[in-house]
Parts: C-alpha cells; sequence; structure tokens
C-alpha cells in the first residue's frame, strides 16, 4: 500500500488524502492548487495530531516546526494559535526612508 490516496478521519469526518489527492491550499483566501500528500500537511500525523491540525497548505503557508520538532505548521500551530504576521503593541516597527 502507497500514499497515493488513503482515507483519514479528521474534523468529525472522513476525507481521502495522499499526494495523488488535488486540492486547495485550506489557508482562507488562498487559491492555490496542491495535494493532500505529506507534504502539505500541517503537523506529523495525517487527521491533526497534538502539534498540528492535519490540514494542508501550499508552502507559502506552512512554516518550519519549533526547535526540536519535525514536520511543518500552518501559521496558527506554529505559534500555538497566535498569528505572528498581526502586530502587537509591544512589536517592533521598523521605517525605511
Amino acid at each position: 500500500m502507497g500514499y497515493a490516496r488513503y482515507e483519514i478521519f479528521r474534523r468529525g469526518q472522513t476525507i481521502e488524502a495522499g499526494y495523488d489527492v488535488p486540492t486547495t491550499c485550506e489557508q482562507p483566501g488562498c487559491t492555490e492548487r496542491i495535494d493532500r500528500g505529506l507534504a502539505h500537511l500541517c503537523g506529523e500525523t495525517p487527521g491533526g495530531d497534538d502539534y498540528g491540525c492535519g490540514g494542508y497548505f501550499c508552502g507559502r503557508h506552512l512554516y518550519m516546526a519549533p526547535e526540536g520538532q519535525r514536520g511543518e505548521r500552518c501559521i496558527l500551530d506554529r505559534d500555538n494559535g497566535t498569528d505572528p504576521t498581526v502586530h502587537s503593541p509591544d512589536a517592533m516597527t521598523v521605517t525605511f526612508n
């Protein structure tokens, strides 16, 4: 058995996954075509685990896992639910002239 097509249980439903299953990046507003293979997976386990949501994202919306962990993460799972692209009051701002 290969990883081209298989079924997983995610968020209360069964979905088809694998590198031969075309889909779209799950980041809201992104329309990039990807597949449901391990290369696009958030976390280490299809369907989700303690480290990732189990969603599938394009390269622009996946980030390296924190040091000491494997796999890649979507932006919300990378920083435990906080979006690092949103400005916070204590963020340093640099302006170039």
